[in-house]
């Protein structure tokens, strides 16, 4: 893909500190997209800035925030606009997995993840379309999973959310599909970050891991970018409401 596609594009980013959401930032940030990074931990966010403006952004901004609080949401959406006029780009990104059988969860905990992964993503939209709008372009991405495909043994929490977040992206394809606003959902499979660093560092669970993956590896975070990439570039305007699922062949058996 060219050089400079999203040059102009201002992308928020949530969970850009490391992971699937720093592999994002960076693809978007070789293509000359500025970025506002959303994570809490805020030593890792300037890292990120600093290797996303040495690879080619426009601009690049660091907001540690809790995403699940309605009011520090609100207090981005205005900081964001001051620094940059306008947003473009969305990826809901941030999100926990608690692995635990259904009856282990305190309410709490449950609260956590859905808060985390589902009501993140809303705040953020609610906050980041009204900006999007009358530019006659603009893409959100939902990172969802293959656990909302399928599922295993103590991922109950995590694929309601990931399932919801399905419905969040063909809906609000539909609402704003008149504005020239993409909805997409990425489903990755399993991924080499830190979010399952438990699973790659236990031999026996890692190898069960690969033995369901067709292709036989673990995916590079580095093809979660590209794939990003092109759903905010011109050549996807036609994809929306949908979701692509990015495993490996996990889900094809």
């Amino acid at each position: 893909m060219p050089d400079g596609i999203l040059q102009g594009r201002v992308a928020v980013i949530t969970g850009g500190s490391r992971g699937l959401g720093k592999a994002m930032a960076l693809a978007l940030a070789e293509a000359g997209a500025s970025l506002a990074l959303v994570a809490r931990d805020a030593e890792a966010l300037e890292a990120v800035k600093t290797e996303a403006l040495a690879c080619g952004a426009g601009a690049a901004e660091c907001y540690r925030i809790d995403v699940t609080d309605e009011q520090q949401v609100r207090q981005l959406e205005r900081e964001v606009i001051a620094r940059f006029g306008a947003v473009h780009i969305l990826i809901n990104n941030a999100g926990i997995n608690i692995r635990k059988t259904l009856p282990e969860f305190t309410l709490d905990e449950w609260r956590r993840v859905m808060d985390s992964n589902v009501t993140s993503a809303f705040l953020l939209c609610r906050s980041f379309i009204p900006h999007m709008k009358g530019h006659g372009y603009g893409r959100i991405v939902n990172m969802a999973s293959i656990m909302a495909h399928v599922s295993m043994a103590g991922r109950t929490a995590y694929s309601t959310t990931k399932t919801a977040l399905l419905g969040m992206t063909r809906a609000l394809a539909l609402e704003l599909a008149a504005d020239g606003i993409t909805v997409v959902a990425i489903s990755p499979g399993p991924f080499a970050t830190e979010m399952n660093k438990p699973l790659l560092e236990n031999p026996e669970i890692n190898q069960q891991f690969v033995s369901k993956i067709p292709l036989g590896r673990w995916g590079k975070v580095e093809e979660i970018g590209k794939l990003a990439l092109f759903l905010c570039s011109d050549d996807a305007a036609f994809i929306t409401g949908t979701d692509i699922l990015i495993d490996g062949g996990w889900t094809a058996q």
